[in-house]
């Protein structure tokens, strides 16, 4: 199928068009021109873009200025979150949903389940959206949740025009083998249902820059979807270097190498610019340090702990014990070192106790933290309590174990101290984030999955190995994600110890 026969149907009369469009084969541009070419007609309605990300937002928006007025663009948690605001009565939620959603265990997935619910038993609801949006546009539909899908379907099945981009092999959420087997099996019924159904197979990304890479990645793409492995034993492309190192690290998520095998792994991290991949978030931290820790993390666009220390703030106000609980959990999440036995059993036990008691060295410091806490128990201490971690971390020799890896959400959960309220904060810090749109440096560490939509010049991909690159399908989803990011030059770091049954060496 070709790039026209795609661009034909999205502009057909047919109601459902399905395309599959596999990552650099111009889905982004299909969908955008497509908005661009009828959001002019669209009247007192707009045409409605869903997008799984924020980062995605921003693409599309950048590809249809000057359309602002009649295009509207949303992820889908966001329009879910909507609908259930303003049907908050009947769908039993407290005014303020988004923060609902941000303390509630699984709350998004709840929230979707419960909007699903909404438009099933009301369609009367689903045909109004249909009136204002009767063109929508789903991006990256291959993330969708079973609710999520289903809120997309009650607009089709009220009027809308509905056009769904979507790659399975990009499926690579965190879930169970029967979670991945029902979301393969909606696309396979999404594609039997579509009165349109087409594929993008032009890897326009690498056109220009290395096509012979594009190619090749293509090819993997397919022997991975038809449960083959990647050939890395001949014809690789310019751009392909396959390097052998074993991990030799004690630790399941650690990285090590001999020192023989790992002068081309620093080579390439000499390059000006450089996305490193790995699977783990445990693994990127142990990376951080393989390289000397001169590779920062890309943090993304989502603070699931800043999310988290927020909601618990809100929930604790006024137990300081708790709160120091709360502030312990989320330094683990964006630095190392602040163990438990080291600082933060201490850390809590002061607050507990109100600072009352005299000390000296690392515990006086540490109480000194924990006083913030004590007298203002709520997320303004909270905030003022890292602030005062953060000095003694750049200042103090006691704390010089203590790694930040997750600078911007660190410092973000500092300014929550600006706002009276802490689920208003974490709101206004997350839209401003959106608005900002941060971008990736020019060299950064990154997992799998936060770098799903990126594109890099120059992408090193390790360890390759069976431990993280099992036989399964999730694994073969992963491995085409990582390998497809490189627009210029891939390293993938092989073992043939533990060979990956992926790869074929």
């Amino acid at each position: 199928m070709s790039d026209a026969s795609v661009a034909e149907a999205l502009r057909s009369d047919a109601r459902l068009v399905v395309v599959e469009a596999p990552g650099g084969c111009g889905k982004t541009h299909q969908g955008a021109s497509y908005a661009c070419d009828f959001a002019p007609a669209m009247g007192s309605s707009r045409l409605l873009i869903l997008t799984h990300t924020n980062a995605a937002c921003d693409v599309f928006a950048s590809r249809t200025r000057g359309h602002s007025r009649c295009v509207e663009i949303r992820t889908i948690d966001g329009l879910i979150a909507e609908i259930a605001a303003a049907y908050r009565a009947p769908l039993a939620l407290p005014d303020d949903v988004g923060a609902w959603a941000r303390r509630e265990p699984q709350g998004y997935d709840r929230l979707a389940q419960k909007v699903a619910r909404l438009l099933t038993i009301h369609p009367a609801i689903a045909r109004c959206m249909a009136w204002r949006y009767p063109i929508v546009i789903c991006d990256e539909h291959q993330d969708a949740s079973a609710d999520q899908h289903a809120i997309v379907m009650s607009l089709y099945h009220a009027g809308s025009r509905v056009r769904l981009f979507a790659d399975p092999m990009q499926m690579i959420f965190n879930g169970t083998q029967a979670a991945h087997a029902a979301a393969e099996q909606r696309w396979v019924d999404l594609k039997a249902a579509a009165d349109r159904f087409e594929e993008l197979d032009q890897p326009h990304r690498w056109a220009n820059i290395q096509p012979a890479l594009g190619t090749w990645i293509m090819a993997a793409r397919a022997a991975l979807r038809d449960g083959g492995q990647v050939d890395l034993t001949t014809n690789l492309p310019p751009g392909l270097t396959v390097h052998v190192a074993e991990n030799m690290s004690p630790q399941r998520t650690g990285f090590r190498v001999a020192a023989n095998v790992s002068q081309p792994i620093y080579a390439r991290a000499n390059a000006q610019s450089l996305l490193v991949l790995t699977g783990q978030n445990d693994r990127v931290i142990a990376l951080r340090g393989f390289f000397n820790r001169r590779l920062p993390v890309w943090e993304g666009h989502v603070r699931e702990g800043l999310s988290s220390l927020a909601a618990h703030c809100a929930a604790n106000r006024g137990n300081a014990e708790a709160l120091a609980r709360g502030t312990l959990a989320f330094m683990q999440h964006v630095a190392t070192g602040f163990s438990p036995t080291a600082f933060g059993n201490r850390f809590v036990q002061e607050a507990q106790q109100g600072c009352a008691k005299p000390c000296n060295g690392k515990p006086q410091h540490l109480q000194a933290a924990a006083r913030h806490i004590v007298e203002t128990p709520d997320h303004r201490g909270v905030a003022r309590a890292l602030d005062h971690l953060r000095g003694l971390i750049a200042d103090e020799a006691a704390f010089a174990e203590v790694r930040l890896h997750h600078h911007r959400e660190f410092t973000e959960a500092i300014q929550l101290g600006r706002f009276d309220n802490a689920d208003d904060g974490f709101a206004e810090i997350a839209r401003r984030r959106t608005h900002s749109r941060p971008q990736l440096p020019a060299k950064a560490i990154s997992t799998i999955h936060k770098a799903k939509g990126l594109e890099f010049d120059n992408v090193m991909l390790l360890p390759c190995d069976a431990d993280n690159f099992s036989n399964t399908k999730a694994s073969r989803n992963r491995l085409y994600v990582a390998i497809s990011r490189a627009t210029r030059a891939l390293m993938l770091v092989v073992s043939r110890e533990r060979p990956s049954p992926l790869l074929k060496l």
